[in-house]
């Protein structure tokens, strides 16, 4: 298989990934979200978490990030010698939800622990209702920047995929570039497999 049906195949994984990752990311915003986040900390009850909800929204975004995830990284692995007037759209995906899993591990995790422990009265809880009322304020706030980087993702795998494939080759990057590629694909294996053990 040559780079460049290899890098398209990636890149319709991406896209028929992130095209329903951003439409229930959406969803998951405007209507759930939406909906606990009304009135804290009386609404905090309605989180899809806990016994009183049969699925966790995880069971649907992980698999999706996952993919998206792999996708974005294979195309970028596959197309990296293109130049990068074309390589930079197989960045965005690749870095872009990376990134957004990262902020989802470091911000939203302790917050939906938080928040839910506050609105079940847990022994667990840890903040008061003023501080439940913010960091409500402060989730929707943030998950609109999942919302938009997600977007970016899906708009720049499909903007990739349906650009003509570059015929001419990029110069080979030097060794120092080489280095710091290889680093952050170990980095981002060592990522995926600390997240995958702690879901």
């Amino acid at each position: 298989m040559t780079r460049e049906r290899t890098t398209r195949v990636f890149l319709w994984l991406a896209v028929l990934a992130g095209g329903p990752l951003v439409g229930a990311k959406l969803f998951d915003l405007l209507v759930l979200a939406g909906a606990w986040s009304a009135n804290p900390p009386q609404s905090l009850a309605m989180m899809p978490y806990g016994k009183a909800w049969p699925v966790d929204t995880g069971v649907f975004f992980i698999p999706f990030s996952a993919a998206m995830l792999v996708a974005g990284f294979g195309a970028l692995i596959a197309g990296w010698n293109t130049p990068w007037r074309y390589r930079w759209l197989l960045c965005v995906p690749s870095v872009g939800i990376l990134t957004l899993l990262i902020l989802t591990v470091a911000a939203f995790w302790p917050m939906n622990a938080a928040l839910f422990y506050h609105g079940i009265g847990s022994p667990k809880n840890s903040i008061t209702d003023a501080e439940s009322i913010a960091m409500a304020r402060l989730w929707v706030q943030l998950d609109w920047v999942r919302v938009l980087g997600a977007t970016a993702a899906f708009v720049a795998a499909l903007r990739a995929l349906t650009l003509p494939w570059p015929q001419d080759v990029a110069a080979k990057d030097p060794p120092i570039v080489r280095a710091f590629l290889g680093l952050a694909l170990l980095g981002v294996a060592g990522f995926v497999v600390w997240f995958v053990s702690n879901i």
